[in-house]
């Protein structure tokens, strides 16, 4: 019977109808035992009863048996033997089939492991110093211009003597040409007495990277679809000035040489300069990988601006490690790679710097030494780790990467007598200067100053430089590194430099605090001992 509100009949039935079946299985089953009595069929298994004690031979019938029994359970033996041998030999055979197909992936497999092992040992080789040199000497050698790009917040700073050297001493006649690079973090009337002071030596170009370059696809992809109510993006990262004026210079330089060849530019200069964001902005499209760490660029790399001209990125010039530790902390690899900790670089520029700009550019307040301002920082920045506890490391890599990346604006004060070094003489200055429009350059310099917003002489902070950084262009001048020894810093710098607290002793004089503190709270909450009276 099938219940209206229930999707299921129910399994219930009246008793009549229940026994009335266990009526009739009774009788079904009566049924079968009777006509099983009559077969002679029953279910029990008679027993054997065996050889009677009277039968003649009992013995000798009782050996046969056991002996048929034994026989039988041998041959049952002998069966399950031959079964699991075959079994064994089958697997055997699967097995050497899966080896036979596993030989040629298991080579693939090694020669992987081999290849990839090879390429981190050339990744090892790329990042050395020696490949480094050997790349700069092979741009050298191979480009008819040479672009060294300095920064304008340390020109004097970022340039090379040795590579300066290197380029005149050259065979077929090379050309050197300055660019002053992030001219937008300088205030103007120091960009343009730099450019005053090194025009007496080579001609300058002033020069300002677009950061915010994308590459060609991207671009290729967003010009597909093109709004009614297009902005330009003018961001400072976006926009980038003298371009046309240092394509329009190589461009006559080309002309008034009437060569078939294109012309071939060596951009070089020390890591974070800018050099790949100056091809990139030249392109107008991102052609070389560029960033804020530096020695990304680790080989050369030809990169077509114009019909006739080509432009050769270069890795950054190894600096020396007979430099002043500001010099290296800036323009060295070694913080990079790790050779040198972020801590010591930072010490070495807050030293160099007014500590009053740096609070007010920061907005940190008065600080001791630089792990006290690096802590102040990373707890107004939020780099905190578990716990609250400031991470200094990662205060010190972006305070690192303010400095070197395009970013913060500081400035050198360009000096009063400047005289120009002992291996440029009059006749290699007239001989550089030779074969440029150095009116177009002029007018050119005086646009892009026109179309750059510069910053606040008051908001830029002041910084000392150590002038020119020496570097290394050849493996035989690259020093061996004797382990526990640190080349960098020289033993009159260690000498005059202040002890600053480490971490370990920071740490200790915060506990001390604490716990002092808490003494103190303490003995403010215990109740005062009150007299009682005899009674």
């Amino acid at each position: 019977m099938k219940r209206p509100k229930l999707k299921k009949a129910s399994k219930r039935v009246s008793c009549a109808k229940r026994y009335k079946i266990q009526k009739k299985v009774r009788e079904h089953n009566r049924k079968l035992r009777k006509e099983a009595k009559k077969k002679g069929v029953s279910r029990r298994v008679k027993k054997d009863p065996g050889v009677p004690s009277s039968a003649p031979f009992k013995e000798e019938v009782l050996r046969e048996a056991e002996q048929r029994r034994l026989q039988i359970e041998e041959e049952k033996e002998k069966k399950k033997q031959a079964i699991k041998e075959e079994r064994a030999q089958k697997r055997k055979k699967e097995k050497e089939a899966a080896s036979k197909e596993a030989e040629p992936n298991a080579k693939k497999a090694r020669q992987d492991k081999d290849s990839k092992q090879s390429a981190k040992r050339i990744a090892l080789d790329k990042s050395s110093k020696p490949f480094l040199c050997s790349e700069l000497n092979k741009v050298i050698d191979a480009s008819d211009v040479i672009v060294e790009v300095l920064d304008a917040r340390d020109p004097l700073g970022y340039r090379c003597p040795q590579l300066e050297q290197a380029v005149l001493q050259r065979e077929g006649n090379k050309k050197l040409l300055l660019v002053l690079n992030k001219i937008d973090l300088v205030p103007k009337e120091n960009v343009e007495r730099w450019q005053r002071c090194l025009q007496q030596e080579f001609p300058v170009v002033l020069f300002k990277a677009a950061t915010l370059i994308r590459e060609k696809t991207v671009q290729e992809k967003k010009s597909r679809i093109v709004p009614s109510n297009e902005i330009l993006d003018k961001s400072r990262g976006a926009v980038c000035s003298g371009s046309s004026c240092l394509s329009e210079l190589l461009a006559t330089y080309v002309a008034n040489a009437q060569s078939e060849d294109s012309l071939k530019v060596g951009i070089v200069g020390f890591p974070n300069v800018g050099k790949s964001s100056l091809i990139n902005s030249m392109k107008g499209f991102q052609a070389c990988n560029a960033g804020v760490k530096r020695g990304i660029t680790k080989s050369m790399q030809d990169v077509h601006i114009l019909k006739n001209v080509k432009l050769l990125d270069s890795p950054g010039i190894v600096a020396a490690p007979s430099n002043p530790v500001v010099s290296m902390a800036l323009r060295s690899l070694q913080v990079e790679e790790g050779q040198e900790s972020m801590l010591e670089a930072v010490r070495t520029l807050l030293k160099q710097c007014d500590k009053t700009q740096i609070m007010l550019q920061y907005n940190v307040p008065d600080f001791r030494n630089s792990l006290e301002f690096l802590t102040l920082f990373a707890k107004k920045r939020g780099y905190l780790q578990k716990g609250g506890v400031p991470n200094t490391e990662l205060a010190a890599t972006t305070f690192l990467a303010d400095w070197t990346g395009a970013k913060l604006s500081y400035h050198c004060k360009v000096p009063e007598k400047y005289n120009p070094p002992s291996y440029l003489s009059k006749d290699n200055i007239t001989e550089m200067q030779n074969g440029w429009d150095l009116k177009k350059l002029a007018t050119g310099n005086v646009e892009t100053l026109k179309g750059v917003k510069f910053p606040n002489p008051a908001s830029s902070i002041s910084f000392i430089s150590k002038g020119p950084t020496a570097g290394l262009l050849s493996v035989s001048e690259i020093p061996e590194e004797k382990p526990g020894i640190s080349p960098t810093q020289p033993e009159a710098e260690k000498k005059s430099e202040e002890p600053e607290c480490t971490v370990e002793e920071s740490e200790k004089v915060e506990k001390t605090v604490e716990a002092q503190s808490t003494s103190v709270i303490r003995k403010k909450n215990r109740p005062s001992a009150v007299p009682v009276c005899p009674s």
